[in-house]
């Protein structure tokens, strides 16, 4: 099935499913999806998988786990219920694991092109 015969949460669910295992080694970060004409075309993650604490760098100790992985996921799907009535843009799922617990949010940004110029 190709991505115009596909609603837009199924798209991004499917990024979701694409991402699950890099997103399984981090403890925080930024997913986003740009979308033009409601499809998905590029996204990705943005993060520092280091944590400094007292100036020394240092990996993350906790991580995603799978019921982690699948909240975000139902989340990233079910905020698209709040995008209203635009079609280009970007979609940013900011996330943070504290005391083993996932905290996220989402930020809609909507695009439009104005293709012709209209007299004033």
């Amino acid at each position: 099935m190709e991505l115009e015969q596909m609603s837009l949460a199924r798209q991004v669910d499917l990024v979701f499913r694409e991402i699950k295992e890099e997103l399984a080694y981090l403890s925080s970060g930024v997913v986003f999806i740009q979308i033009r004409n409601n499809i998905v075309g590029k996204f990705g993650i943005r993060h520092d998988p280091l944590e400094a604490r007292n100036g020394e760098l240092k990996h993350a100790r906790k991580v995603l786990t799978e019921d982690h992985l699948e909240a975000f996921r139902k989340m990233g799907v079910g905020s698209l219920e709040h995008k209203k009535h635009w079609t280009h843009g970007e979609i940013s799922y900011e996330f943070a694991l504290r005391n083993n617990i996932l905290q996220a949010s989402v930020q809609f940004e909507s695009n439009y092109i104005q293709a012709r110029s209209y007299a004033v």
